[in-house]
C-alpha cells in the first residue's frame, strides 16, 4: 500500500473514530486498515491515534497530520481533474488570515458567502493583529493592510484606508474641534495600542512629517474599546477609517484634522501559487477581491 492510500485510510479512521466502521466503508478488512495505520505511524515515528476499547482518538500530532492529509489528498484530486482536462471543483480546507477587527467586519461576511457557494470547502480563519508567516504557518490567503514587503507572493489591491482622528459630536460641541494636530497634546484622548504602550501620532503638514505625542489618560489594547469610549463622548481617538465607517455614517462619530492625514494605507489580498494555486485558493481570491472592492468603507 503506497503512502497516499495510507493517508486515505488514516483520514477515514479519524473521521469514523473506529477501524471496523472505516474498513466496511473502504471495502477492506479491519486487519488491513489496522496495518495501514500502523505502517504510517512507524514511518512517521509518532503515534497518530489513541485506541480504546470503544473509540479511536487523534493525538495532538494526529490532529495536525489529519489537516495536512486532507489538504494533500484534495490537491491530488484537483491535479488529476486538471490533467484530465476538466474544471476542478474547489474542495478541501482553506487557511486564511486577516487583522482581528477587519476580519470580523469584512472578511467574515466574505467567508460565509464563499462557503455557501462552495459546499466542499472548509475554512480555518486566523484573525490576529500580527503579520502571519504564510509559508511557515501554512496560510493560503492573507488580507494585509499597509505596504507590502517585496516577496514572491501574489498580491491584488482591493482598497485603501486612512488613519483618522475622531470623536463624538457631543464631545466636539463641549470641547471644540481641534484645528491643528498640536492641539492634541492637551486634549482628552483615548489611545489604542496593541502592546499597552502609547506611541506618538504622525501627521503630514505642508509635505513634512509632524509627530505629536498626546498624554492619554486611557490607553487600551483593543481598537474597539477606544472606539466605544469615543462614542460615549469621552475623548478623541485615532483609528483606521474602516473601523469607524459605520459610526461616522450613523452620526455617532465625526472625523477631524483631515487636512493633516498621512497618505492612505493600501489593502491587498495576498496568496501563494499564482495560476498553479489549488482551485479553492483561486476561487476564494476571486470571490474576496470582488466583494472587498465593492465595499464603500474600503475606498479611502
Amino acid at each position: 500500500m503506497d503512502r497516499f492510500q495510507e493517508m486515505q485510510v488514516f483520514v477515514a479512521v479519524a473521521q469514523d473514530q473506529g477501524f471496523s466502521v472505516s474498513a466496511r466503508r473502504l471495502g477492506m478488512s479491519a486487519a488491513s486498515v489496522t496495518r495501514a495505520v500502523a505502517a504510517l505511524e512507524a514511518r512517521i515515528g509518532t503515534q497518530l491515534l489513541t485506541r480504546t476499547t470503544r473509540r479511536v482518538y487523534l493525538s495532538e500530532a494526529g490532529q495536525r497530520y489529519l489537516e495536512d492529509c486532507r489538504r494533500i489528498l484534495a490537491e491530488i484530486q484537483e491535479a488529476e481533474a486538471s490533467a484530465a482536462g476538466s474544471h476542478a471543483q474547489p474542495r478541501g480546507q482553506l487557511t486564511i488570515t486577516a487583522p482581528v477587527l477587519f476580519g470580523e467586519l469584512f472578511v467574515t461576511p466574505v467567508m460565509v458567502g464563499y462557503l455557501d457557494r462552495f459546499p466542499d470547502v472548509s475554512i480555518n480563519a486566523l484573525l490576529v493583529d500580527r503579520v502571519v508567516g504564510m509559508v511557515e504557518e501554512g496560510v493560503d490567503v492573507a488580507v494585509r493592510i499597509g505596504e507590502l514587503p517585496d516577496s514572491g507572493q501574489h498580491a491584488i489591491p482591493v482598497g485603501e484606508v486612512r488613519r483618522v482622528i475622531c470623536a463624538s459630536p457631543a464631545f466636539l460641541a463641549a470641547h471644540g474641534r481641534p484645528r491643528h494636530p498640536e492641539e492634541l497634546r492637551q486634549a482628552q484622548v483615548v489611545a489604542p495600542s496593541s502592546i499597552g504602550q502609547f506611541k506618538s501620532w504622525q501627521f503630514l503638514e505642508d509635505g513634512q512629517m509632524l509627530s505629536v505625542r498626546p498624554e492619554p489618560r486611557l490607553v487600551v489594547t483593543a481598537n474597539q474599546a477606544a472606539i466605544t469610549a469615543a462614542c460615549l463622548g469621552w475623548g478623541l481617538t485615532r483609528v483606521l477609517s474602516y473601523q469607524v465607517a459605520s459610526k461616522v455614517a450613523a452620526g455617532e462619530l465625526e472625523i477631524v484634522l483631515q487636512d493633516f492625514e498621512l497618505p492612505p494605507l493600501p489593502i491587498h489580498v495576498v496568496y501563494q501559487g499564482g495560476r498553479k494555486a489549488p482551485a479553492r485558493v483561486r476561487s476564494f481570491v476571486d470571490f474576496a477581491v470582488k466583494a472587498l472592492r465593492e465595499h464603500p468603507a474600503l475606498r479611502g
